[in-house]
């Protein structure tokens, strides 16, 4: 019986691993936010797995995981961005650091739509939420731990906000790094795509930024080519 609960325990600790990060953004520590999401990631990645190793999958582990989902990968990335877009304007143009919630309204579009799509087992349609809260928490940390900020700046962030909640929702095909075989024949994708990320990797944050965005551009060529 005690088995059963391995898996949504590991849930649960990513949702609070996600208010940990909602934290520590509003507090401006951006690396400390970062990295509990990272956590959350983590634990994200093993409940799943606990689940089917101990053969206890059941629908409210499903719900449960998309409610934790959005709160590390939907809440938290946005409470980043608001921190900084308050900082940018210097409060002279509050309204602007609401649009940052936008992202998670989509977070949790994208989650509930993905429990409904049965498309979704060996791959993701849109953006994942997980991929979507890394780029921006290492994107926000980079620029702050670097010091490059601009005139305008703000405006971009916030159009960056739209785009990416586009990206959780489309209907753009992206690969996933499940194989089923360690072959190179039906792996191209996810060869080339591991291979091109170890250069990133020397990048510090704005690597780990550039990897998700990689990961955008080389599913819409993959799905262009397959069309």
């Amino acid at each position: 019986m005690f088995k059963k609960h391995i898996p949504n325990t590991i849930t649960c600790l990513n949702l609070i691993s996600g208010c940990i990060a909602t934290y520590w953004a509003f507090q401006g520590d951006y690396h400390m936010a970062l990295l509990f999401i990272i956590i959350g990631a983590v634990f994200d990645f093993f409940d799943g797995m606990v689940a089917r190793l101990l053969h206890v999958s059941s629908p409210i582990g499903k719900e449960l995981d998309s409610l934790a989902d959005d709160i590390t990968f939907g809440f938290a990335p946005s409470a980043i961005l608001f921190s900084f877009l308050a900082q940018l304007t210097a409060d002279s143009q509050w309204p602007i650091a609401y649009c940052a919630f936008i992202m998670a309204a989509f977070s949790a579009l994208r989650l509930a739509k993905f429990n409904l799509d049965e498309r979704q087992a060996l791959g993701f349609i849109g953006l994942p939420t997980p991929a979507n809260a890394l780029f921006w928490g290492a994107l926000v940390t980079g620029l702050c731990d670097h010091q490059l900020y601009f005139e305008g700046m703000e405006w971009c962030i916030v159009a960056g906000i739209l785009v990416s909640s586009y990206l959780l929702v489309c209907e753009l095909p992206m690969f996933a790094l499940k194989f089923k075989t360690w072959g190179w024949k039906g792996n191209e994708i996810k060869y080339v795509f591991l291979l091109t990320c170890i250069p990133l990797l020397f990048l510090g944050y704005f690597g780990l930024a550039a990897i998700i965005a990689w990961y955008v551009v080389l599913s819409a060529v993959n799905s262009c080519r397959s069309r």
